[in-house]
């Protein structure tokens, strides 16, 4: 008796814990908040994650950058919310799939510590803020191959003129979990997975806006991007077996 609840207990325990990529993949957010520093207004290295007002990105498994955010919450726990909670409407809504997640990066912004969201001065570091996320997208965007970015909505307006603080980058992925997803199509089945998911949102909602569907565009350049790359990895058109395409049907239909 006492080893079957021994049992049952394990059973328990192994139900209870988060499965192993998602384990993963929150111990290397937090070992990114936690290890990488960065300089406050006192010339003082702090933790990265603790930066309460910033810009982040996320990149792909390729360096593709893959999505931009704004936060004035506190860098890490903005962070942590998109890549490991549904609750989030960017993952909710299949925008963005924290399975393509390999790089983050941040922009904290120092000079805005200890201003609240309801001071005079939030304002002023409100208008900052949107300036510097819309100068990363823009950059980003430019930059990537896709000349496109998951982003369901663009950034704010912005007429400020800023220069971008220094960033800090860095992988989230664990070498196992690397191992377990960049393979090329498990990449392809994961993309083709967000994109069905994502199409059926668009299918069960009235839209009033196009930013879902500029998302859905982009994922599919990007699986099929993926997918030509793949193909000619393994050969392309000269690897294609020539024969019959159905041999059962030829072979009876003489009969």
């Amino acid at each position: 008796m006492a080893k079957n609840t021994k049992k049952i207990e394990d059973v328990g325990d192994a139900i209870r814990k988060p499965p192993m990529e998602t384990d993963e993949l929150r111990k290397g957010i937090e070992k990114f908040f936690r290890e990488i520093q960065y300089p406050d207004l006192n010339k003082i290295d702090r933790n990265v994650g603790g930066f309460k007002w910033g810009v982040y990105a996320f990149y792909d498994y390729d360096g593709e950058p893959i999505y931009v955010g704004q936060t004035k919450e506190r860098l890490s726990g903005r962070v942590r919310r998109h890549l490991t909670n549904q609750r989030t409407d960017a993952v909710a809504m299949s925008v963005l799939d924290p399975f393509e997640v390999s790089e983050i990066e941040v922009w904290p912004l120092p000079q805005f510590e200890g201003i609240g969201g309801n001071e005079e001065s939030a304002k002023l570091a409100k208008e900052y803020l949107n300036a510097l996320e819309l100068a990363v997208f823009t950059r980003l965007r430019n930059a990537s191959r896709f000349k496109a970015i998951l982003n369901e909505k663009d950034p704010p307006p912005s007429d400020l003129e800023i220069q971008e603080p220094e960033s800090r980058r860095g992988s989230i992925v664990s070498a196992e979990v690397r191992v377990l997803r960049e393979h090329p199509d498990t990449r392809l089945a994961r993309r083709a997975l967000i994109v069905s998911k994502l199409a059926q949102v668009i299918s069960e909602r009235e839209l009033k806006h196009a930013g879902l569907r500029r998302v859905l565009l982009t994922q599919t350049k990007r699986m099929q991007w993926l997918a030509e790359r793949r193909f000619a990895g393994v050969g392309g058109d000269a690897s294609v077996e020539a024969g019959p395409e159905n041999e059962d049907e030829i072979d009876s239909g003489g009969n």
